[in-house]
Protein backbone atom coordinates (compact mmCIF):
# COMPACT_ATOMS: atom_id res chain seq x y z
CA UNK A 1 0.00 0.00 0.00
CA UNK A 2 1.34 3.25 -0.82
CA UNK A 3 1.00 6.37 1.72
CA UNK A 4 0.66 10.23 0.55
CA UNK A 5 0.45 13.47 2.91
CA UNK A 6 -3.39 14.23 3.16
CA UNK A 7 -3.59 17.92 1.75
CA UNK A 8 -1.06 20.16 3.23
CA UNK A 9 -0.75 18.88 6.62
CA UNK A 10 1.85 16.01 8.36
CA UNK A 11 -0.46 13.06 8.04
CA UNK A 12 0.30 10.50 5.79
CA UNK A 13 -2.35 8.45 4.94
CA UNK A 14 -2.81 4.73 2.93
CA UNK A 15 -4.15 5.66 -0.59
CA UNK A 16 -7.12 3.48 0.02
CA UNK A 17 -9.29 3.97 3.41
CA UNK A 18 -12.01 1.35 4.68
CA UNK A 19 -15.22 3.25 4.50
CA UNK A 20 -17.81 1.02 7.12
CA UNK A 21 -21.30 2.29 5.64
CA UNK A 22 -21.97 -1.55 5.27
CA UNK A 23 -21.46 -1.93 8.85
CA UNK A 24 -24.30 -2.56 11.55
CA UNK A 25 -26.80 -2.09 8.91
CA UNK A 26 -29.80 -0.56 11.26
CA UNK A 27 -32.40 1.86 10.95
CA UNK A 28 -32.50 3.23 7.40
CA UNK A 29 -29.25 1.54 6.54
CA UNK A 30 -30.20 -1.94 5.94
CA UNK A 31 -29.92 -1.58 1.98
CA UNK A 32 -25.69 -1.33 2.54
CA UNK A 33 -25.14 -4.12 4.13
CA UNK A 34 -25.02 -6.06 7.98
CA UNK A 35 -21.69 -6.30 9.07
CA UNK A 36 -21.66 -7.27 12.82
CA UNK A 37 -18.97 -7.07 15.16
CA UNK A 38 -17.06 -10.42 14.05
CA UNK A 39 -17.12 -9.77 9.92
CA UNK A 40 -15.61 -6.09 11.08
CA UNK A 41 -13.36 -6.94 13.01
CA UNK A 42 -12.18 -9.92 10.81
CA UNK A 43 -11.91 -6.72 7.82
CA UNK A 44 -10.16 -4.31 10.21
CA UNK A 45 -7.53 -7.75 10.35
CA UNK A 46 -7.49 -7.88 6.68
CA UNK A 47 -7.42 -4.11 6.40
CA UNK A 48 -4.31 -3.74 8.49
CA UNK A 49 -2.44 -6.81 6.97
CA UNK A 50 -2.84 -5.34 3.35
CA UNK A 51 -1.32 -1.86 4.76
CA UNK A 52 -5.04 -0.46 5.00
CA UNK A 53 -4.73 1.60 8.66
CA UNK A 54 -7.77 4.51 8.16
CA UNK A 55 -10.87 3.74 8.78
CA UNK A 56 -13.81 6.17 8.12
CA UNK A 57 -17.48 6.46 9.65
CA UNK A 58 -20.15 8.76 10.31
CA UNK A 59 -22.44 9.56 12.73
CA UNK A 60 -24.87 9.49 9.83
CA UNK A 61 -24.36 5.65 9.53
CA UNK A 62 -27.28 3.25 11.11
CA UNK A 63 -27.33 6.52 13.37
CA UNK A 64 -24.50 5.59 14.97
CA UNK A 65 -24.30 1.73 15.11
CA UNK A 66 -21.63 1.94 12.25
CA UNK A 67 -19.47 3.54 14.97
CA UNK A 68 -20.28 1.27 17.46
CA UNK A 69 -19.24 -1.90 15.43
CA UNK A 70 -16.10 -0.42 14.19
CA UNK A 71 -15.05 0.51 17.40
CA UNK A 72 -15.82 -3.09 18.68
CA UNK A 73 -13.83 -4.36 15.83
CA UNK A 74 -10.73 -1.94 16.68
CA UNK A 75 -10.91 -2.12 20.15
CA UNK A 76 -7.09 -3.03 22.09
CA UNK A 77 -5.41 -1.71 19.01
CA UNK A 78 -6.17 2.09 18.37
CA UNK A 79 -2.58 3.05 18.10
CA UNK A 80 -2.46 1.09 15.06
CA UNK A 81 -4.58 3.34 12.94
CA UNK A 82 -6.18 6.42 11.79
CA UNK A 83 -9.96 6.76 12.49
CA UNK A 84 -12.41 9.60 11.02
CA UNK A 85 -15.98 10.00 11.45
CA UNK A 86 -18.29 13.40 10.65
CA UNK A 87 -21.28 14.78 11.50
CA UNK A 88 -23.90 17.33 9.88
CA UNK A 89 -27.08 15.32 8.72
CA UNK A 90 -30.60 15.65 11.25
CA UNK A 91 -30.09 12.48 13.21
CA UNK A 92 -33.49 13.13 15.51
CA UNK A 93 -36.02 16.38 16.34
CA UNK A 94 -34.05 18.11 18.30
CA UNK A 95 -33.48 21.55 16.15
CA UNK A 96 -29.76 21.55 17.21
CA UNK A 97 -28.95 18.33 16.38
CA UNK A 98 -27.98 19.28 12.76
CA UNK A 99 -25.44 21.13 11.01
CA UNK A 100 -22.44 22.82 11.64
CA UNK A 101 -23.11 24.65 14.26
CA UNK A 102 -21.13 25.17 17.69
CA UNK A 103 -23.91 23.21 19.09
CA UNK A 104 -23.72 20.26 16.74
CA UNK A 105 -20.31 19.67 16.70
CA UNK A 106 -19.95 19.51 20.29
CA UNK A 107 -22.27 16.96 21.07
CA UNK A 108 -21.99 14.83 17.90
CA UNK A 109 -17.77 14.37 18.73
CA UNK A 110 -18.41 13.48 22.05
CA UNK A 111 -21.08 11.13 21.44
CA UNK A 112 -19.04 10.06 18.56
CA UNK A 113 -16.01 8.85 20.70
CA UNK A 114 -17.83 7.11 23.07
CA UNK A 115 -19.24 5.22 20.25
CA UNK A 116 -16.14 4.85 18.79
CA UNK A 117 -14.10 3.70 22.14
CA UNK A 118 -11.50 6.33 21.71
CA UNK A 119 -10.44 9.83 23.02
CA UNK A 120 -9.38 11.15 19.74
CA UNK A 121 -10.29 11.38 16.03
CA UNK A 122 -7.34 12.14 13.33
CA UNK A 123 -9.83 13.51 11.01
CA UNK A 124 -13.32 15.30 11.79
CA UNK A 125 -15.36 16.09 9.24
CA UNK A 126 -18.56 18.25 8.36
CA UNK A 127 -20.59 15.83 6.60
CA UNK A 128 -22.31 18.55 4.55
CA UNK A 129 -22.54 22.32 3.83
CA UNK A 130 -24.27 24.35 6.61
CA UNK A 131 -25.19 27.89 5.14
CA UNK A 132 -27.36 28.83 7.84
CA UNK A 133 -24.53 28.65 10.10
CA UNK A 134 -21.62 31.42 10.06
CA UNK A 135 -18.38 29.51 8.52
CA UNK A 136 -16.70 31.87 11.68
CA UNK A 137 -18.76 29.80 14.09
CA UNK A 138 -17.88 26.67 12.49
CA UNK A 139 -14.04 26.98 11.58
CA UNK A 140 -13.59 28.89 15.80
CA UNK A 141 -15.20 25.01 16.82
CA UNK A 142 -13.31 22.97 14.72
CA UNK A 143 -10.06 24.93 15.50
CA UNK A 144 -10.75 24.46 19.42
CA UNK A 145 -11.33 20.59 19.13
CA UNK A 146 -7.72 20.34 17.06
CA UNK A 147 -6.97 22.31 20.58
CA UNK A 148 -8.26 20.36 23.13
CA UNK A 149 -7.01 16.86 21.58
CA UNK A 150 -10.08 15.51 20.52
CA UNK A 151 -9.55 15.66 16.81
CA UNK A 152 -6.19 16.03 15.24
CA UNK A 153 -6.71 17.74 11.92
CA UNK A 154 -10.43 18.77 10.44
CA UNK A 155 -12.18 18.17 7.07
CA UNK A 156 -15.60 18.99 5.13
CA UNK A 157 -17.47 16.88 2.70
CA UNK A 158 -20.26 17.48 -0.20
CA UNK A 159 -19.45 21.28 -0.33
CA UNK A 160 -19.56 23.40 -3.96
CA UNK A 161 -16.39 24.51 -4.52
CA UNK A 162 -16.95 28.47 -3.64
CA UNK A 163 -17.97 27.13 0.30
CA UNK A 164 -14.62 25.22 0.12
CA UNK A 165 -12.64 28.62 -0.99
CA UNK A 166 -14.65 30.49 1.44
CA UNK A 167 -14.50 28.05 4.61
CA UNK A 168 -10.71 27.92 3.69
CA UNK A 169 -10.23 31.82 3.73
CA UNK A 170 -12.16 32.45 6.38
CA UNK A 171 -9.87 30.16 8.88
CA UNK A 172 -6.71 31.01 7.18
CA UNK A 173 -7.32 34.48 7.16
CA UNK A 174 -8.72 34.66 10.89
CA UNK A 175 -5.93 32.46 12.69
CA UNK A 176 -7.80 29.42 12.82
CA UNK A 177 -7.34 26.20 11.53
CA UNK A 178 -8.23 25.06 7.98
CA UNK A 179 -9.50 22.39 6.73
CA UNK A 180 -6.80 19.61 5.46
CA UNK A 181 -9.32 17.63 3.55
CA UNK A 182 -12.75 17.49 1.22
CA UNK A 183 -14.45 14.30 0.88
CA UNK A 184 -16.10 13.69 -2.25
CA UNK A 185 -18.02 12.01 -4.92
CA UNK A 186 -16.63 10.85 -7.73
CA UNK A 187 -16.56 7.70 -10.31
CA UNK A 188 -15.84 6.91 -13.74
CA UNK A 189 -19.94 8.26 -14.67
CA UNK A 190 -19.89 11.35 -12.45
CA UNK A 191 -17.23 13.62 -13.21
CA UNK A 192 -18.72 16.68 -12.02
CA UNK A 193 -15.66 17.06 -9.14
CA UNK A 194 -13.18 18.36 -11.93
CA UNK A 195 -15.33 21.17 -12.53
CA UNK A 196 -13.91 22.95 -9.36
CA UNK A 197 -13.70 20.85 -6.86
CA UNK A 198 -10.75 18.71 -7.50
CA UNK A 199 -8.90 21.98 -8.52
CA UNK A 200 -9.61 23.83 -6.41
CA UNK A 201 -8.30 21.06 -3.42
CA UNK A 202 -5.27 20.78 -4.98
CA UNK A 203 -4.75 24.93 -5.33
CA UNK A 204 -5.55 25.02 -1.43
CA UNK A 205 -4.01 22.53 -0.29
CA UNK A 206 -6.74 20.46 0.82
CA UNK A 207 -6.21 16.90 0.07
CA UNK A 208 -9.27 15.46 -2.31
CA UNK A 209 -10.55 11.69 -0.59
CA UNK A 210 -13.14 9.98 -2.93
CA UNK A 211 -16.07 8.38 -1.22
CA UNK A 212 -17.72 5.87 -2.85
CA UNK A 213 -15.78 5.51 -6.24
CA UNK A 214 -18.23 2.72 -7.42
CA UNK A 215 -21.34 4.87 -7.28
CA UNK A 216 -22.55 3.76 -4.58
CA UNK A 217 -23.17 0.43 -6.67
CA UNK A 218 -23.92 1.35 -9.56
CA UNK A 219 -20.67 0.14 -10.51
CA UNK A 220 -20.10 -3.13 -8.70
CA UNK A 221 -20.46 -5.12 -11.80
CA UNK A 222 -23.64 -6.66 -11.44
CA UNK A 223 -25.50 -3.93 -13.31
CA UNK A 224 -25.95 -3.01 -16.95
CA UNK A 225 -28.10 -2.86 -20.00
CA UNK A 226 -29.45 -6.14 -19.97
CA UNK A 227 -28.67 -6.97 -16.11
CA UNK A 228 -30.88 -5.71 -13.18
CA UNK A 229 -29.39 -4.93 -9.77
CA UNK A 230 -30.13 -7.80 -7.83
CA UNK A 231 -32.26 -7.60 -4.54
CA UNK A 232 -28.85 -8.27 -2.58
CA UNK A 233 -27.18 -5.04 -3.55
CA UNK A 234 -27.70 -1.24 -2.38
CA UNK A 235 -29.63 -0.60 -5.73
CA UNK A 236 -31.20 -3.54 -5.72
CA UNK A 237 -33.16 -2.63 -2.17
CA UNK A 238 -34.45 0.54 -2.86
CA UNK A 239 -31.26 2.76 -2.21
CA UNK A 240 -31.54 5.83 -3.18
CA UNK A 241 -29.15 7.65 -3.88
CA UNK A 242 -27.24 8.31 -6.70
CA UNK A 243 -28.49 10.45 -8.88
CA UNK A 244 -27.66 9.99 -12.24
CA UNK A 245 -28.30 12.59 -15.04
CA UNK A 246 -27.83 10.11 -18.08
CA UNK A 247 -28.57 6.08 -17.89
CA UNK A 248 -27.18 5.98 -21.26
CA UNK A 249 -23.97 7.54 -20.50
CA UNK A 250 -23.99 4.59 -17.28
CA UNK A 251 -24.02 2.02 -19.31
CA UNK A 252 -21.69 3.28 -21.56
CA UNK A 253 -18.92 3.30 -18.49
CA UNK A 254 -19.74 0.04 -17.58
CA UNK A 255 -19.58 -1.38 -21.26
CA UNK A 256 -16.02 0.56 -20.99
CA UNK A 257 -14.85 -1.04 -17.76
CA UNK A 258 -16.05 -4.49 -18.96
CA UNK A 259 -13.87 -4.16 -21.78
CA UNK A 260 -11.02 -3.04 -19.91
CA UNK A 261 -11.58 -5.09 -17.30
CA UNK A 262 -11.54 -8.25 -19.64
CA UNK A 263 -8.05 -7.67 -20.62
CA UNK A 264 -7.04 -7.85 -16.87
CA UNK A 265 -8.99 -10.47 -15.63
CA UNK A 266 -10.62 -8.52 -13.29
CA UNK A 267 -13.87 -7.10 -12.39
CA UNK A 268 -15.21 -4.06 -13.20
CA UNK A 269 -15.36 -2.85 -9.45
CA UNK A 270 -11.49 -3.55 -9.36
CA UNK A 271 -10.78 -1.36 -12.40
CA UNK A 272 -13.20 1.23 -11.33
CA UNK A 273 -11.31 1.29 -8.08
CA UNK A 274 -7.24 1.63 -9.76
CA UNK A 275 -9.32 3.99 -12.62
CA UNK A 276 -10.46 6.71 -9.42
CA UNK A 277 -7.29 6.31 -8.40
CA UNK A 278 -4.82 7.19 -10.36
CA UNK A 279 -6.87 10.52 -11.74
CA UNK A 280 -5.40 13.44 -11.36
CA UNK A 281 -5.33 15.53 -8.47
CA UNK A 282 -7.20 12.69 -6.37
CA UNK A 283 -5.85 11.64 -2.91
CA UNK A 284 -6.77 8.69 -0.91
CA UNK A 285 -10.32 6.39 -1.91
CA UNK A 286 -12.34 5.00 0.62
CA UNK A 287 -13.51 1.29 -0.59
CA UNK A 288 -15.91 -0.53 1.30
CA UNK A 289 -17.04 -4.01 1.15
CA UNK A 290 -20.15 -6.03 2.80
CA UNK A 291 -18.34 -9.28 2.96
CA UNK A 292 -14.81 -10.68 3.12
CA UNK A 293 -14.22 -11.98 -0.13
CA UNK A 294 -15.71 -8.51 -1.69
CA UNK A 295 -13.26 -6.75 0.29
CA UNK A 296 -10.02 -8.78 -0.67
CA UNK A 297 -11.19 -8.25 -4.06
CA UNK A 298 -11.55 -5.02 -3.74
CA UNK A 299 -7.56 -4.41 -1.88
CA UNK A 300 -6.10 -6.32 -4.58
CA UNK A 301 -7.60 -3.80 -7.13
CA UNK A 302 -4.40 -1.61 -5.58
CA UNK A 303 -2.27 -3.87 -7.83
CA UNK A 304 -3.68 -3.04 -11.52
CA UNK A 305 -1.68 -0.74 -13.62
CA UNK A 306 -4.09 0.49 -16.28
CA UNK A 307 -2.31 1.53 -19.39
CA UNK A 308 -2.88 4.84 -20.94
CA UNK A 309 -4.86 3.55 -23.60
CA UNK A 310 -7.54 2.07 -21.12
CA UNK A 311 -7.68 5.06 -19.20
CA UNK A 312 -8.24 7.31 -21.85
CA UNK A 313 -10.88 4.56 -23.17
CA UNK A 314 -12.85 4.73 -19.91
CA UNK A 315 -11.88 8.64 -19.20
CA UNK A 316 -13.48 9.74 -22.97
CA UNK A 317 -16.75 7.88 -22.14
CA UNK A 318 -17.89 10.61 -19.39
CA UNK A 319 -15.79 13.57 -19.79
CA UNK A 320 -18.13 16.24 -18.31
CA UNK A 321 -19.72 18.86 -20.98
CA UNK A 322 -17.00 22.34 -21.05
CA UNK A 323 -19.96 24.58 -19.66
CA UNK A 324 -18.78 27.74 -19.59
CA UNK A 325 -16.29 29.54 -18.25
CA UNK A 326 -14.33 26.04 -19.22
CA UNK A 327 -15.34 26.26 -22.82
CA UNK A 328 -14.59 30.26 -22.68
CA UNK A 329 -11.24 28.88 -21.06
CA UNK A 330 -10.31 26.03 -23.22
CA UNK A 331 -10.69 28.55 -26.30
CA UNK A 332 -8.54 30.98 -25.26
CA UNK A 333 -6.56 30.91 -22.59
CA UNK A 334 -5.59 27.83 -22.10
CA UNK A 335 -1.83 28.57 -21.27
CA UNK A 336 -2.99 30.72 -18.28
CA UNK A 337 -4.68 27.57 -16.78
CA UNK A 338 -3.20 26.52 -13.15
CA UNK A 339 -1.27 22.65 -13.34
CA UNK A 340 -4.28 21.03 -11.52
CA UNK A 341 -6.30 21.81 -13.95
CA UNK A 342 -5.12 21.57 -17.32
CA UNK A 343 -5.80 17.93 -17.28
CA UNK A 344 -9.44 18.75 -17.26
CA UNK A 345 -9.05 21.73 -20.38
CA UNK A 346 -7.38 19.72 -22.36
CA UNK A 347 -10.48 17.21 -22.22
CA UNK A 348 -12.75 20.08 -22.96
CA UNK A 349 -10.54 20.98 -25.86
CA UNK A 350 -10.60 17.31 -27.50
CA UNK A 351 -14.55 17.84 -26.57
CA UNK A 352 -15.01 20.78 -29.20
CA UNK A 353 -12.59 19.37 -31.84
CA UNK A 354 -9.76 22.53 -30.60
CA UNK A 355 -6.49 21.36 -31.98
CA UNK A 356 -3.55 22.48 -30.21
Amino acid sequence: MDYIYLGNSGLRVPKYILGTVPFSGTNGFNAAGNIDEKTARRMVDMSLEAGINMFDTANLYSKGDAERVLGAAIKGRRDELLLTSKTGFPLGENPNARGASRSNILTSIDQSLERLGTDYLDVYFVHLWDGQTPVEETVNTMTSLVKSGKIRHWGVSNYSGWALARTFTIAEQSGFIPPITQQIYYTPEAREAEYELLPAGSELGIGSMIWSPLGEGLLNGKIGRNKQAPANTRQGAGWPEPWVQDQERLYQVIDALERVAANHNASVPQIAYAWVRDRPNVGPIVIAARNEEQLKENIASFEIELTKEEHDQIESVARPAPLYPNWHRAMNSFDMGSESEKTYLTGYKQSMGIDD
